[in-house]
């Protein structure tokens, strides 16, 4: 279960939330305000009823987040966004405060997003922490090692040397455990978070209603800043488990279809960001070739 590492693989219930702190969220959340069909009235309502807190972390957007503020449900919401980075990866950005959420997004996103708003913004990892640092927000790089072939992973990234380590020490967290990962990458994200003393945060990374509350971060405080300061100060873990292969293909179709319509401007996006590791497996082939 890798408790010593602030991962409790086990299925949520409020025994369990109750033992480690007491407060649960879902730190990563997407709506139909980005590219899920999941409607943010519908994500409150189950939140309400399993009694869990929610960050909606929508792809560079936080319209989502201003209607679920604007619906006063009730519900723990803590004003949040993906951020993708021109280099790769994702990063999430969360607020203490809806208005420093609003203002960065007008200042830093909405002005650098592409024809595929849910993809890359036109600008890199530094550039999209160093304005972070000027406000008072949490810092937490997003499924460190993932997705897959595509460079959304901050560590992936790093290990692959299009990024320094040192960018690393201006994140406040990791997310230990997204719920769309592999298992032995979470594993290897837990670890990273141990090394770097860094917060732990946990979250489904879901676009479909059932997958809300199968990941959560669990910690002491029951309002937004308390529980943000619990995270950056380690005292949250993360309770859940991993989406299995069936859950995880149908997630990956309902977002495909949402990324029809942007279906050329996506690709060149893709495009941009692998080139150069493209590049870069050339020319260490080159580079074997002429050794031999």
């Amino acid at each position: 279960m890798n408790r010593e590492r602030g991962i409790y693989r086990e299925q949520p219930t409020w025994k369990r939330i109750d033992q480690l702190g007491g407060t649960a969220v879902d730190m990563h959340f997407h709506t139909n305000h980005s590219d899920s069909p999941t409607t943010v009235k519908r994500v409150l309502s189950r939140a309400h009823k399993l009694g869990i807190g929610v960050s909606i972390t929508d792809h560079n957007s936080i319209s989502g987040v201003e209607e679920a503020y604007e619906r006063n449900t009730g519900v723990m919401t803590i004003p949040g966004m993906e951020v993708s980075a021109a280099d790769g990866p994702h990063i999430l950005l969360y607020f203490y405060d809806l208005k420093d959420l609003q203002d960065y997004y007008r200042l830093h996103v909405r002005p650098f997003k592409g024809k595929s708003p849910y993809l890359a913004i036109d600008l890199d990892s530094w550039d999209i922490i160093g304005r972070a640092a000027e406000y008072s927000c949490v810092k937490v790089a997003a499924h460190p090692y993932g997705y897959l072939l595509f460079n959304k992973g901050l560590q992936k990234c790093i290990e692959a040397h299009y990024l320094e380590q040192e960018i690393l020490e201006l994140f406040d967290g990791v997310e230990v455990l997204s719920g769309g990962m592999a298992k032995s990458l979470n594993d290897k994200a837990a670890v990273l978070a141990e090394r770097f003393s860094k917060g732990r945060t946990g979250g489904t990374d879901g676009h479909l209603l059932a997958d809300l509350g199968q990941v959560l971060t669990v910690g002491p405080s029951n309002d937004v800043e308390g529980f943000l300061e619990d995270v950056v100060e380690r005292r949250t873990t993360a309770l859940g488990r991993e989406k299995n292969i069936l859950q995880k293909g149908l997630m990956g179709t309902v977002i495909t279809t949402k990324y029809f319509r942007y279906t050329i401007p996506s690709l060149r996006v893709h495009y941009k960001q692998n080139a150069p590791r493209v590049r870069r497996y050339m020319d260490r082939l080159t580079s074997s070739r002429k050794k031999h």
